[in-house]
């Protein structure tokens, strides 16, 4: 019959005054019969119970560490014993080995102790220098001191301690696979006492052994001229997907150095595809003209170098690649579209692609002439494969509304035409001339007093398209001409009046012309009766309120007059009634008719 024990590290530590010493004693995984087991396990409880022993023995020791390779001094009674009051002296180890042995007042005698002779040294309060400490020196050291009146013996217990080395990784695995415990790698320090231990870390995460995913063998190798610990670790790891970008460390902990870690390590996970994504590279949405890459990645790793695409329905195979390239969209291209892999096409993805399309017809291109008054209508037709918005301009100015159908054209409706249907990214621009006709017509021919007394300023205002050329019967200067808008221009002209005359202004284009005269006075009053005459719509109101004003004085002139003539009329025929005598009366009674007379004119 057989047995599997499993024994955990025996930690043995002592407190040793100013520092720790411990004795490390490591039972390995072993499989041996029940005998064996039960060796291995009374072995491992007398070396504790030895140990305690050694423990009890050594508490009531004076304490001294010392670091390797470099010097210590084991004071003497601590100094508690004065000088002058020493006459010999003297330090051993072991069964009575002497080191040295120093007088009063004499120089030490150092004995041919190969180990000490030349690394020893006493000082004046009897303590012993050791040069070049090793573990060989990690003894009890005894001094002796004889006074005049007693003889003291002082034990020592010396220490030596040695920092370990910076971790180095060895053996470290490149690829890992998923699910299979690999040796990931080892760590290794070495020339440390007492030995070092390490902890294996994973993204700062302590491991700890499960011996089912994590398994940690660690090994202490103590060198045999140097007594210094070389220790080893070996962590076996079998990886999960996670661990992809994962990092892992060990790291060094000692009782007499700061804790070290090593450099991250990291390694390939190697695993199985488990699902496929169809991923569109490109930005949508997409119209007809564009070009589209579909790429199908698997999750595994290393990944697979080939992969199915279906196109259509159409299996396309590319080698050495994840994607494919359709190029030149139509209408025809939405729809949806599957990738595989090549060895197992259940293991598949989808994606669906929609190419947005619009198409404009407008019935109205290029340049459209229509005459003046007469109809025109517009039809525009938008296929689209969603909504879409519609906008209209004239020139540099955009339509708030734009009504497809004019019932009578006019000069103002000429100009460039532009339509801009848009969706989604796409926008169709279309744009037409409408160019409205008419022969001239002259709206008026007037004259205005120039600068000078005898010049006159004549304007002929015309309409019509295309543009109008003016002709004057008479030679004049300053001619000059507005801007065309909306089918209107007018023409002007300076000219000097030195007799009466007639004058014309023709006005023609392509469709035919039209004229208009007029009758320019040379003398002035002629010219003060223009002026009247170019004002009449200006100043009607003013003229109207003039007249009203002239009626009104007449009519008030002849009212008072009215009444003048009737207040006479009546006193004198009071007069005759009342004297009874001929219409001409007395002198006196005349005077008084001239007085009131004058004091009604007065009035």
């Amino acid at each position: 019959m057989r047995c599997e024990l499993y024994t955990t590290e025996y930690y043995i530590i002592y407190i040793l005054t100013q520092g720790y010493y411990f004795t490390r004693i490591v039972a390995t995984k072993s499989k041996n019969t029940i005998p064996d087991c039960q060796r291995m396990h009374w072995s491992a409880l007398l070396t504790c119970i030895l140990t305690v022993s050694l423990i009890n023995q050594v508490s009531g020791l004076e304490i001294v560490n010392g670091k390797y390779g470099e010097t210590v001094e084991i004071p003497c009674k601590n100094g508690r014993d004065k000088a002058k009051d020493v006459t010999v002296a003297k330090w051993k180890y072991g069964n009575d080995i002497k080191i040295l042995v120093k007088k009063a007042g004499q120089n030490a005698n150092i004995s041919e102790d190969v180990i000490y002779k030349d690394r020893v040294s006493i000082k004046e309060d009897f303590s012993l220098i050791i040069k070049q400490v090793t573990l060989g020196d990690q003894k009890t050291f005894t001094c002796i001191v004889v006074t005049s009146g007693d003889i003291l013996e002082n034990n020592v217990q010396l220490v030596i301690y040695k920092a370990p080395s910076q971790p180095q990784i060895a053996q470290q695995a490149s690829v890992m696979e998923t699910g299979k415990l690999t040796t990931l790698a080892q760590c290794r320090t070495s020339g440390a006492n007492p030995a070092a231990n390490i902890t294996w870390f994973k993204n700062k995460t302590p491991l700890v052994p499960d011996e089912m995913g994590i398994v940690i063998n660690t090994v202490v190798d103590v060198d045999s001229r140097t007594g210094l610990s070389t220790t080893t670790s070996k962590l076996v790891y079998a990886a999960v997907k996670e661990d992809i970008d994962a990092q892992f460390t060990c790291r060094v902990e000692h009782i007499r150095s700061a804790e070290m870690e090593s450099a991250a390590i990291h390694f390939n996970v190697i695993y199985p595809t488990e699902t496929v994504s169809l991923q569109v590279m490109s930005h949508g949405p997409f119209k007809e003209g564009d070009n589209v890459t579909l790429k199908c990645i698997a999750d595994g790793n290393p990944p697979p170098k080939s992969y199915n695409f279906y196109i259509k329905d159409e299996k396309k195979t590319v080698e050495n690649s994840n994607t494919y390239n359709l190029t030149h969209l139509t209408r025809a291209n939405t729809g949806e579209y599957k990738c595989s892999l090549v060895d197992n096409e259940e293991m598949a993805s989808f994606a669906f692609i929609t190419v947005d399309y619009l198409d404009v017809v407008l019935s109205t291109t290029g340049k459209i002439t229509k005459k003046l008054g007469e109809s025109f209508e517009i039809t525009l037709n938008v296929n689209a494969s969603g909504k879409h918005q519609v906008s209209w301009r004239k020139g540099n100015s955009k339509l708030d509304s734009f009504l497809h159908k004019f019932d009578k054209l006019k000069y103002s409706d000429a100009g460039v035409y532009e339509c801009v249907v848009s969706m989604a990214g796409l926008q169709k621009t279309h744009t037409f001339e409408l160019i409205v006709e008419s022969p001239p017509v002259i709206k008026s021919l007037i004259k205005k007093r120039g600068d000078e007394s005898m010049n006159k300023v004549l304007s002929c205002e015309a309409e019509g398209s295309p543009k109008p050329t003016v002709h004057w019967s008479v030679n004049g200067t300053n001619v000059a001409e507005t801007a065309y808008v909306d089918g209107k221009i007018m023409y002007s002209i300076t000219i000097v009046v030195k007799v009466n005359l007639t004058v014309s202004c023709t006005v023609s284009n392509v469709l035919g012309s039209d004229i208009k005269n007029i009758n320019v006075s040379a003398f002035v009053d002629d010219v003060t009766m223009d002026k009247r005459e170019d004002q009449k719509d200006d100043y009607s109101d003013q003229a109207a309120l003039a007249v009203g004003i002239v009626v009104g004085l007449i009519l008030a002139t002849l009212a008072i007059g009215l009444a003048y003539w009737l207040y006479l009329k009546k006193f004198s025929r009071q007069g005759s009634w009342k004297t009874g005598e001929k219409e001409d009366g007395s002198a006196e009674e005349s005077k008084k008719l001239e007085e009131n007379k004058s004091q009604k004119a007065d009035v």
